[in-house]
């Protein structure tokens, strides 16, 4: 184990990949001359060269769509958006080409295609900038989505992401990527799809994903200082959900407080609330609480900014609510 940058794991990711797949290439703004936007892809345009670390023009449908093309015919591209904000331009390809293809050919062709790139609030970035789009996409069938929380799952996954043969939405934190973490030395993957239990308490269930497990793991601490005892769960993926490690969960703690980044309404939390409530209600002794951000476009003032996003204040309120303690 040694600590790294949630960049560099990355960026270690694609390199060991590229190294041992000749058909995987980089593609996306300023990911090669520049070394990336946000330095993900440092040093990869001198080791793989202009065919596999490609710049492209401001065009995300264009490039979005060639690449796919490209995976129907045996190569595997890993696709930057330099924000999600982004993707939305190219969203007809993601989800009526890349998440169709296989079923509309019968089978007969795969988008082996990860869309990776930043998500979410990095602060004083305004509306159109600082937007939740993983549960559009995890609404999506023919599409995985991964958002990781660390260094390490975010190396493991991407990993495991760039060999998956289906179309992967792979989410980061822009506000993560010089966060340190511990991170394993030697070859491993982790899977998509499994949940990890990364504190156990007794209590009351909190269940996040992406930069949000800040919020929870914070949001644990202060809880315990009060005698309660929380279980930490951090989803890794949001399709698929590992629905039985949450099930499980609640079904010792009977209570559970989800906290995510997008808006309300159609979220994750919503979706959790009712597999919860069909497959453990008879151990519930409370209803399930969600925090996320509130229903609005955010702003650009950093107090507005944190009056409307998840906060360790309002997620111990859930639980305590959750509790009967309020």
């Amino acid at each position: 184990m040694r600590e790294i940058q949630f960049r560099e794991a990355l960026r270690e990711a694609m390199q060991e990949e590229m190294r041992t797949d000749p058909s995987i290439f980089l593609i996306g703004e300023e990911v090669a001359e520049y070394n990336g936007a946000y330095k993900v892809s440092q040093g990869m345009l001198d080791e793989f060269g202009a065919k596999r670390v490609i710049d492209t023009p401001i065009a995300e449908l264009g490039f979005t769509g060639i690449s796919i093309g490209a995976a129907m015919n045996g190569l595997r591209p890993i696709v930057e958006f330099m924000t999600f904000n982004f993707s939305l331009v190219a969203i007809d390809q993601i989800i009526n080409s890349a998440a169709k293809m296989m079923s509309m050919s019968g089978g007969q062709y795969s988008v082996p295609i990860v869309f990776r790139g930043p998500t979410g609030n990095a602060g004083m970035l305004s509306s159109q900038h600082s937007q939740n789009f993983d549960n559009w996409f995890a609404n999506t069938a023919g599409l995985k989505v991964v958002v990781p929380s660390n260094p390490a799952d975010a190396k493991g996954l991407l990993k495991t992401s760039i060999r998956d043969n289906d179309p992967v939405i792979f989410m980061e934190s822009e506000v993560m990527y010089g966060e340190k973490g511990m991170v394993p030395t030697g070859e491993y993957t982790i899977p998509i799809g499994v949940a990890d239990v990364v504190r156990l308490g007794t209590d009351v269930t909190i269940v996040s994903f992406g930069k949000m497990m800040k919020i929870a793991h914070a949001s644990a601490d202060e809880l315990a200082k009060e005698g309660i005892s929380c279980e930490v769960i951090d989803l890794r993926s949001i399709r698929p959900i590992d629905y039985a490690c949450v099930v499980n969960s609640v079904k010792k703690t009977n209570r559970l407080v989800v906290v995510e980044e997008s808006w309300p309404l159609a979220c994750i939390s919503t979706e959790l609330a009712y597999h919860v409530q069909r497959y453990a209600f008879d151990y519930m002794d409370a209803p399930v609480f969600r925090v996320a951000s509130r229903d609005l476009p955010l702003p650009y003032a950093p107090t507005l900014i944190a009056e409307i996003l998840p906060s360790v204040e309002r997620t111990v309120k859930a639980a305590k609510q959750a509790m009967n303690r309020l």
